[in-house]
């Protein structure tokens, strides 16, 4: 494919990701113009659709299809860390998840809400799992 090929499919996936986006705001409940974030999306649905739930499985599907597009554009040959196992860029990116999954759940062990401290500690091991795993 050609560079400007590559270009219009970005864009393209770009305002579709956008427009999920857009959409996943606007159905966001409001009382008195004032949005209730962690309110239902779904009011009497079977599951408790709100928006940071959204939020967080959106952000989950962008990053499985931005590490395809550069699986696609970009094939890597894995490479071995300090695991000692070869990885590429989407086991790096599963290991990320999986150890940020158990990162928050110690967080709120021990300390409990709020997760800033887990987020902060998250980025620090995603960074760590990406550079040297």
């Amino acid at each position: 494919m050609t560079a400007s090929r590559w270009t219009q499919t970005y864009l393209i996936i770009v305002a579709v990701m956008a427009a999920i986006l857009a959409a996943l705001i606007w159905a966001v409940p409001s009382e008195d113009g004032v949005k209730e974030w962690t309110g239902q999306l779904i009011p009497g649905g079977w599951m408790a659709w709100t928006f940071p739930v959204a939020l967080f499985f959106f952000i989950i599907a962008s990053l499985l299809i931005t590490f395809t597009l550069l699986a696609i554009r970009w094939p890597e040959t894995p490479r071995v860390g300090i695991l000692r196992i070869e990885t590429t860029r989407g086991d790096r990116l599963f290991i990320s998840l999986l150890g940020s999954a158990f990162i928050n759940l110690g967080w709120l062990f021990f300390f409990g809400p709020p997760l800033w401290g887990a987020l902060i500690l998250c980025l620090v091991y995603v960074v760590v799992v990406f550079r040297w795993v």
